[in-house]
Order: C-alpha cells, then sequence, then structure tokens
C-alpha cells in the first residue's frame, strides 16, 4: 500500500518514514555522516545530475532528512488531489529550525525592489525577518490588516511589485485567524504567490495546501515534533520543479540544513501526532472553558468560542480548534508575573506544542524589549498570558490553574 493510499493520519505518520530505508532497521536510521561515498566516477555524475541530491553531502541533503521530508509532505498533502484529479505531490525541504525554512522562503521568492505583503500579530521571529533582514536586503515590506480583503486588494493595486504574500493562522500569541481560500484566490488574480505558517493548526487540523496556499511553512519544533526535544523547520511547495531548483538551491547556499539526529527525533515524534492533537484540542477546549468563568480573567482567546472575532474562519478551514489560547488578566502586569510564579504544574517555557502545557507571559518575556505601545498595538496587553495546552490530565491542570490564580 503507497502513502498516498493510507486512509488514516497514524497510519501515515507510523509507516510513511519507514519506506526511506535501505537496511530493514525497524525505526529510520541516523545518517550520521557529513558526506556519502561513490563506487565509480559513473555514479557520482549520476547522482549530481539527479534532482535527488540526498546521498552526495548532508548539506544538499540526507536520507534521515528524506524520511521527515517525505512523512510531512504526506501530511500535507492527505487525501488531496491535484488539477488532474491525481493524488497531490508536494517537495518538502528541512531545515535547522522555522527561521532556516521561513529564510529560505523569502529568499527564493523576493529580491531587491519586490514587494512582501503580510498582517499584523505574527510571531516575533517572522515579523523580525521581515522588517530587518528583508528590508536591508532591498525588499518593501508591508503590513496591513489582512482581513480586511477590499484593503488587500487595494494594496495589490497600489503594490503591483508584489511576489508574495505570507500568512500565519492561527497567529500566536493572539489566535488571529485569516481566511486563507479567499486571499489566495484575491493574490492569484494579481499573479501573487501565497505562503501559509500552518506550525500553530498542523496539518492535521488545516491544510492550506486544499485552500490554494502555495507554500507551506512549519516550525517542526512545536506539536509535529511534539516533545521539545529537537529543532526542525520544514518548507513544502506544491510547484515540484520550482522547490527542487531555485528553492533548493537558495536552501543549500544559506546552509540551513537540519541534522540526522534532530531529524530522527522528528520523526519519531510525528508517530503520534494524531493523538496527541486529540488530546491537546480536547483538553484546551476544557481549559478554555475553565478560563473564561473565572473572575481573576477579563477575556479568553480561543476560537472555538464563537465569541472570538475569528471563530467562523476558523471553524471553515480547520477540523478542530488550534490547542493554544491566551488569556487577560484583570490585574495586568503585576498579576501577570504572580500567575507564572504561582504554577506548579505547567510549565514555564517560552515555546509551544510539546506534550507538556507551557506557559508565558509576553509583557515579561517574549516582547519584554518591545516598546509598550507597539507592543498593545499588536494585542500583547500587559496581563496577556498565553498557554500551550499539553496533555496533562484535565483534573491535575484546573488544579493548578486554580491556585495560581487565587495568588493574583
Amino acid at each position: 500500500m503507497s502513502k498516498q493510499q493510507f486512509k488514516g493520519i497514524s497510519t501515515l505518520t507510523l509507516h510513511t518514514a519507514s519506506h526511506e530505508n535501505d537496511n530493514f532497521s525497524h525505526t529510520t536510521p541516523i545518517y550520521a555522516t557529513s558526506t556519502f561515498t561513490f563506487d565509480s566516477t559513473d555514479e557520482g555524475m549520476e547522482r549530481f545530475k539527479s534532482t535527488d541530491k540526498t546521498r552526495i553531502y548532508t548539506r544538499w541533503g540526507n536520507p534521515t532528512f528524506t524520511a521527515a521530508e517525505v512523512t510531512i509532505a504526506a501530511l500535507e498533502a492527505h487525501g488531496l488531489k491535484n488539477e488532474k484529479g491525481e493524488p497531490l505531490q508536494l517537495k518538502a525541504l528541512l531545515h535547522a529550525s522555522g527561521q532556516a525554512a521561513m529564510t529560505t522562503l523569502f529568499f527564493s521568492n523576493l529580491s531587491a525592489g519586490d514587494t512582501l505583503i503580510s498582517h499584523y500579530s505574527l510571531y516575533g521571529g517572522s515579523q523580525e525577518l521581515m522588517q530587518k533582514v528583508l528590508a536591508e536586503a532591498g525588499v518593501n515590506v508591508v503590513l496591513i490588516n489582512i482581513k480586511d480583503l477590499d484593503l488587500l486588494e487595494t494594496t495589490l493595486k497600489n503594490n503591483p511589485t508584489t511576489k508574495l504574500i505570507h500568512l500565519e493562522t492561527p497567529a500566536n500569541p493572539t489566535l488571529q485567524c485569516v481566511d486563507i481560500e479567499a486571499i489566495c484566490k484575491i493574490a492569484h488574480t494579481h499573479n501573487v504567490k501565497v505562503s501559509v505558517d500552518n506550525t500553530v493548526a498542523t496539518p492535521y487540523l488545516q491544510q492550506p495546501f486544499a485552500l490554494g496556499a502555495d507554500f507551506v511553512f512549519h516550525s517542526a519544533t512545536k506539536f509535529l515534533n511534539g516533545h521539545g526535544s529537537a529543532l526542525n523547520g520544514v518548507l513544502l511547495g506544491k510547484d515540484l520543479e520550482l522547490m527542487n531548483t531555485k528553492v533548493w538551491k537558495w536552501h543549500v547556499l544559506l546552509g540551513g540544513n537540519s541534522n540526522a539526529f534532530d531529524s530522527y527525533l522528528l520523526i519519531q515524534g510525528m508517530k503520534t501526532l494524531e493523538i496527541r492533537m486529540e488530546r491537546h484540542c480536547s483538553n484546551a477546549a476544557k481549559v478554555a472553558a475553565f478560563l473564561e468563568n473565572h473572575p481573576a480573567i477579563a477575556h479568553v482567546n480561543y476560537t472555538g468560542f464563537a465569541s472570538h472575532p475569528d471563530h467562523a474562519i476558523a471553524s471553515k478551514q480547520m477540523k478542530q480548534h488550534a490547542p493554544l489560547l491566551s488569556f487577560e488578566l484583570k490585574g495586568g502586569l503585576d498579576a501577570g508575573k504572580k500567575f507564572i510564579d504561582a504554577l506548579q504544574v505547567c510549565t514555564r517555557a517560552v515555546s509551544l506544542g510539546t506534550v507538556d502545557t507551557l506557559v508565558s507571559h509576553p509583557a515579561s518575556m517574549t516582547h519584554y524589549g518591545i516598546p509598550r505601545d507597539e507592543r498593545i498595538k499588536y494585542g500583547i496587553t500587559d496581563g496577556l498570558i498565553r498557554m500551550s495546552v499539553g496533555i496533562e490530565n484535565m483534573e491535575d491542570l484546573e488544579w493548578d490553574l486554580t491556585q495560581a490564580l487565587a495568588k493574583i
């Protein structure tokens, strides 16, 4: 049975990578080598001519990378068809981190004089990469309220040099969601490509290629790995020729390749993606409901609530609501710090997507160095708490939140 025929996500994640193995190992081997040997000059020449560069030099590719790449590509393409009605084929390129994958995305699609359109409430690293690195490289970066489709249309008309629109949905940490399908339709009428950061939703909850996206990006460090054990990023595209030529070339020249051990950990983590996401999502819904009724909390940002401004969009393009949420404490900055310090079960950390619940206070942590007026404009208020809900027993999470909230 080929990977395109797998009916279930768990079957896919358990068995896709196992086919990338020539030596009958039950688990994917860790190819801890910097280079690969040739039996003859003819063999070397054939490998260099091929689009498969996995057995030349590890900066160019590695069989362990390939095993992770084909699994992620199969996840994003699961159940999807191309214009001919055939199973959708995607190319994935594994990177050392999400930032490395995003750098390849931007530099392989944008040159000096081009315009990139994106929106507010992005992950801080993405926004800095755009406004510092890309801007210094001569790329015009335009951030707008991209949910306003009329504004998007006007912005595209006023910026005919636009080559790429980059979306992050749900966004981290405000949980803003944007309409991927509607934006793709507008972009493509202007011959503009669209990339989607699918880190928070994962392909289990959302498949941007089904909605018209040209590229999909993940910080695979997060839910795809699921255990906080390794750094990885991945860039996927449906234009196979472009991905195998220009995009691949930028990837190897920038040097953002992964390593075999982190790739192996990613493969192992993805094997439990489906069962993890089911528990993550179930717990998140219960945690959000608990927090919504607590007197110390002003409001909860959770797309599963009908009151969330983007509930309809999230419900349309995701199978379930993502297990990332944030909430505003009435006591502001001081309350946020006291709450974080009082936690005993939840983990104080700034990442997301691990099996344990991670909680952070952006105003005193990730966004501490950003001027208050600027971060508040993007929804990062003094009392905002971000929570990546894990798979612990709900009773323990509720107890911890109750006792921590009682101390603010």
